[in-house]
């Protein structure tokens, strides 16, 4: 053992520290709670696109990755949303500011 500890004493303790540094980044950088997130009532008309293009300036996601992180976290595996419905999407509670609703009549 002792051998193998003078041998590889680098590597582990290279090891460690890089999955310590891992663990340590992960925690601090996990994702927020999904209370923290803004939840929007689907009327009608609406669509995971298009509310990407709404709330656009509040996130920094792409239209695609806006529509996928929705739908993996609502638990959705379609496309489609329905009015009434009530999901989470990626804007922060306390970023928001004063909008529309999740559509307006006319648009």
């Amino acid at each position: 053992m002792k051998k193998l500890w003078n041998r590889y004493s680098y590597a582990i303790i290279l090891l460690l520290l890089s999955v310590s540094f891992a663990a340590i980044l992960s925690f601090q950088n996990g994702t927020k709670e999904p209370d923290q997130y803004l939840k929007v009532t689907v009327t009608e008309g609406d669509s995971l696109w298009k509310l990407s293009e709404q709330y656009a300036a509040q996130h920094s996601l792409s239209h695609a990755d806006f529509v996928s992180w929705v739908k993996k976290h609502n638990k959705n595996s379609e496309d489609k949303i329905y009015p009434g419905e009530e999901i989470v999407i990626p804007v922060s509670k306390n970023d928001t500011f004063p909008t529309e609703l999740a559509s307006a009549p006319g648009k």
